[in-house]
């Protein structure tokens, strides 16, 4: 087990929780992610593009709520507490995911990568480019995919004997949280629609994909919550903080998972209404340029079909 300085943990508090205690699989992956975004962002300055500051901002905040999460004293904890690990697994899932979206990697990616010149082979940009387009990634970003990972990544685990098998070990522990992380990536890339993609469904579309992972989140927590067993063998006794109540610690941490759903949908539907009014705004702008380009054709066609309605009107009173 991964005890904090080797030995049992003390009581699960904010100042315990805020220790340093590095994993440092995810350390090194996030400082990685972060300097090839940097690096992103400094070719195209350099090249004179402009990258928005609330991109770098989001990623930024993204790569820092997963190190919050796996590199403190709260992994620790999420190895022996159902509650503590809970928050791993909503924030992994659901928080950072958002933000790391957000901070539009891809579209980073495909800006700052140079295509490979006329007979050379393929490079990181094309292979990039291929993968998006694949068959692959079209089937792993389609909502009949993604909606059934992210409900059966909930049930599946812990209705099962999965979770126990995994927290077993070092590897299958990290998979798991690695998981997480993927998961929310996969069901929240085609709702957020930041990135290119394969599905791009409209913003109504992507409200809807949204609201129907949530019942189904909101429900599990209320399951766990409500459970009379323990769902889980992981956490017992042997393990536990002294003086902890298994029982209730389970049902915090359904009351963790069924109260988490609330803040990605917040920040969710926050994020589409801004690119919904951007939407708008940009096709109203593309409008504006066209009519100053053909002198508002649209406009004078239609008053035009006015004029000849009018015409046909006034023929039989002319007649009488």
């Amino acid at each position: 087990m991964h005890h904090h300085g080797g030995g049992m943990l003390g009581p699960f508090s904010v100042h315990s929780v805020l220790t340093w205690s590095p994993d440092w699989p995810f350390l090194l992956g996030s400082l990685l992610a972060l300097g090839l975004y940097g690096a992103g962002v400094v070719r195209l300055v350099r090249r004179g593009d402009a990258w928005p500051v609330g991109r770098c901002v989001a990623w930024l905040l993204g790569v820092l709520t997963v190190i919050a999460v796996t590199c403190s004293g709260l992994n620790d904890y999420g190895m022996v507490l159902f509650s503590a690990h809970m928050i791993q697994h909503m924030v992994l899932s659901m928080l950072a995911p958002i933000m790391l979206l957000l901070g539009a990697p891809i579209t980073l990616a495909l800006r700052a990568l140079h295509p490979a010149g006329k007979g050379r082979p393929r490079g990181p940009r094309e292979l990039l480019v291929a993968l998006l387009h694949s068959r692959y990634v079209r089937v792993v970003s389609h909502p009949a995919f993604t909606i059934p990972l992210f409900i059966a990544s909930l049930y599946g685990l812990y209705f099962t004997g999965i979770f126990d098998s995994l927290m077993g070990s070092r590897i299958g522990h990290l998979a798991m949280m690695v998981h997480f992380l993927g998961v929310g990536l996969l069901f929240f890339w085609p709702i957020m629609g930041v990135d290119p993609g394969p599905h791009r469904p409209g913003h109504v579309m992507r409200i809807l994909e949204l609201f129907m992972g949530m019942p189904f989140h909101a429900f599990f927590g209320v399951a766990v919550m409500m459970a009379t067993t323990r769902l889980v063998t992981t956490f017992n006794a042997a393990v536990a903080p002294p003086g902890t109540d298994l029982m209730a610690d389970q049902k915090t941490a359904g009351g963790i998972t069924w109260a988490f759903g609330e803040i990605p949908t917040a920040v969710v539907l926050i994020a589409l209404v801004f690119q919904w009014a951007k939407s708008e705004q940009r096709q109203a702008t593309r409008k504006d340029r066209a009519a100053d380009r053909d002198g508002d054709a649209e406009l004078a066609a239609y008053n035009a079909y006015l004029a000849s309605l009018e015409k046909r009107g006034n023929r039989p009173a002319q007649a009488g």
